[in-house]
């Protein structure tokens, strides 16, 4: 039996992974589970290879440790959206049920009916991997100092409304330093204008505020607490959140100056950076997302419909919809939104799309998905061309605006 007739279904878990193997006539030829370590991922290669070199292998993630495996040993693997999944699931019972190995065997007999409608992963470069582990960890902490910042805010708007309001942003190094320094009222009770400005030139203050206008900030928020047992217990809520997120908010940093150093490095990423207002880390963001194969997007269309970027249309007999489209790389259309976002202070072109949008009615995440979705196709040739963005070489294609759910 050769690879072309055997087809694999694995069911991913985040400790061990069903998977099932059948043949062309959608016999069980194997069903087993595999760990995932490395112990694991190497038994199940081994007992894959019984069945060949280059087997195709359905999963419902498209990327991962697992998937990287599986690539790198030769295997096609197919990504099929969860989705598409769930509504297969009426075709092979009735009663609802749902275990890790009747879903790998459904992975496996779509691909055995259906394969021909999904095309396989291609290999990403090391670049890129290293890039996308980079930017997705940045990710994740940023959404972790985001959650402790709104944490740390509530604290002080309960007892010491004014340390909320004096910097911009309490989660900046300063606002953390300042925290530190003075954790509560009684700790800034001697603070004047001349320590302030003094603290300020420490810290390498940027803002464009005199001591005297921050502490007008400060002493112009609501009365602090006057219960000296609360007051004490917020005190030290406000040291603890303090003392997470300041090494939080470093890592950040560090992380950040390695992406801005890797995205200059890569000749995609300078092809990125190109567009109006793209910067370092959105560059980053973009291109670990949407890779360095070209193969895997072979038109605009699909490389919008994958940073969801495109409504999803309804139509039958004489009726006609659209609706946002919630199947997408999320990842991927948030940095698009954040480019197309910025873009348009920069770009008279984006300007005119996006105000465009904005008085046929759209609001302002619907015009900025439109925008998103007219700054895809130039991405999209820029990115096949190998071409750096050229105002005068790429020629903005005429946009198609949906009625609603862009």
């Amino acid at each position: 039996m050769g690879s072309n007739d055997v087809f694999v279904g694995l069911d991913w878990g985040s400790r061990a992974h069903a998977v099932c193997v059948i043949d062309s006539t959608g016999a069980v030829l194997d069903h087993f589970e595999a760990s995932h370590d490395r112990d694991g991922l190497g038994a199940l290669l081994r007992r894959l290879s019984r069945f060949g070199t280059r087997l195709r292998i359905s999963i419902e993630r498209p990327s991962g440790l697992l998937v990287d495996a599986l690539v790198d040993a030769g295997h096609q693997v197919v990504p099929i959206h969860p989705n598409a999944v769930k509504a297969c699931r009426p075709r092979y019972r009735c009663h609802g049920g749902k275990s890790d190995a009747s879903d790998a065997f459904i992975l496996a007999d779509i691909l055995r009916t259906d394969g021909h409608r999904f095309r396989s992963l291609l290999p990403q470069s090391d670049d890129i991997k290293a890039l996308r582990a980079l930017v997705r960890a940045r990710d994740d902490l940023v959404t972790t100092r985001v959650a402790l910042g709104n944490q740390l805010r509530s604290a002080l708007e309960a007892s010491w409304p004014g340390a909320a309001l004096i910097f911009a942003d309490v989660t900046s190094s300063i606002g953390l330093a300042f925290l530190e320094r003075y954790p509560s009222p009684v700790a800034a009770a001697r603070l004047g204008e001349r320590r302030l400005q003094a603290f300020c030139r420490k810290h390498r203050y940027s803002g464009r505020r005199t001591a005297a206008e921050l502490l007008q900030r400060l002493r112009s928020g609501a009365s602090p607490c006057v219960d000296h047992a609360l007051a004490g217990a917020m005190r030290e809520v406000v040291r603890s959140l303090v003392a997470v997120l300041t090494p939080l908010v470093e890592q950040i940093a560090a992380l950040t100056r390695r992406i801005e150093r890797a995205v200059e490095d890569s000749p995609d990423g300078q092809i990125i950076m190109s567009f109006p207002r793209a910067g370092h880390v959105c560059a980053a963001q973009i291109l670990a997302e949407l890779g360095d194969v070209r193969e895997r997007f072979p038109n605009a269309d699909q490389l919008a419909a994958e940073a969801g970027a495109v409504p999803v249309t309804f139509e039958s007999g004489k009726s006609r919809g659209v609706r946002f489209r919630w199947a997408c790389n999320h990842r991927l259309r948030r940095a698009i939104s954040c480019l197309a976002d910025n873009s348009r202070h920069a770009s008279s072109w984006a300007h005119t799309v996006y105000c465009a949008a904005r008085a046929r009615g759209c609001d302002h995440a619907h015009a900025v998905r439109i925008l998103a979705r007219a700054w895809l196709r130039v991405i999209w040739k820029a990115w096949h061309d190998r071409t750096r963005y050229d105002p005068e070489l790429h020629r903005h294609p005429t946009v198609i605006f949906p009625a609603t759910g862009g």
